[in-house]
């Protein structure tokens, strides 16, 4: 499905429905160089249980129009004038990785379109290893390669797709390949160019941070130094699982959202 922001086309998923204007809204954000697919465990789920699932690819990733933003800021900016466009806010917001980071700076600045945010893999900070920029800089295949080996639990390496016969890693792996040239290096340079500073302290609304034990990516005890700073907040840790907790675990966080969501 399309919907417009700014005057280009922009394609979300809404769990196999049409997008009901009376529900609940959820927008879910994706992290770098992937689209709204990784959310295709979860949106169908939300939107049979009341809400209005909003998966959206991000200007220059996936099926949408436009060039990447480049900053964090500018993607949150982005992502409000989206939620004002759809004429659905406040909308509940869900973010992973790079998402999350759009999730604090829209729920920090852009505080009235936002009800409540879950956030999935998330830090104050998330540097970025330099072998892995200069590869995504050059647009080499070891970019996604590092990505994927990094971001996925022991168990996920060896198997635990929900869908038996795939192989999680290496899904998650082609997805990241079919982005264009210049998207995972432009996102996971805004990922490291990012300073949190005191968004933590300026969100007012409800917070649920989702965390696995296994996360290499954005480990507990960063995710920790994030979590000290919300004035209401829920964690919820999931053991065994890493980066890609979506993915991972979904029926663990089909529960969780249901959970925190209402």
């Amino acid at each position: 499905m399309d919907l417009q922001c700014r005057s280009l086309d922009v394609k979300i998923a809404t769990g196999g429905v049409a997008l009901d204007r009376d529900a609940r809204p959820v927008l879910l954000i994706h992290g770098a160089g992937m689209d709204r697919t990784v959310w295709n465990q979860q949106t169908r789920y939300l939107a049979h249980h009341g809400f209005a699932p909003i998966a959206v690819d991000l200007p220059g990733h996936g099926g949408s129009d436009g060039a990447c933003h480049e900053t964090i800021g500018s993607m949150a900016e982005w992502v409000n004038d989206f939620i004002d466009e759809i004429g659905m806010g406040p909308v509940r917001l869900v973010g992973h990785s790079m998402g999350c980071l759009i999730a604090l700076e829209v729920a920090s600045s852009f505080s009235p379109n936002v009800e409540r945010i879950v956030l999935m893999g998330a830090a104050a900070a998330m540097p970025v290893h330099p072998d892995l920029l200069g590869a995504a800089q050059r647009n080499e295949i070891l970019a996604p390669q590092l990505m994927t080996a990094w971001a996925h639990g022991s168990r996920a390496h060896i198997a635990g797709n929900p869908t038996p016969g795939l192989w999680m890693r290496s899904s998650c792996q082609a997805l990241l390949e079919r982005a264009g040239d210049g998207v995972i290096f432009n996102d996971l340079y805004a990922c490291n160019a990012y300073d949190a500073g005191d968004v933590a302290a300026r969100i007012e609304c409800p917070v649920t941070v989702i965390v696995g034990s296994e996360d290499k990516m954005t480990p507990p005890k960063a995710t920790a130094q994030l979590v000290a700073g919300f004035s209401e907040v829920e964690l919820k840790h999931l053991d065994g699982i890493g980066h890609m907790m979506m993915l991972e675990a979904p029926n663990d966080i089909r529960k969780i959202l249901l959970e925190a969501l209402q």
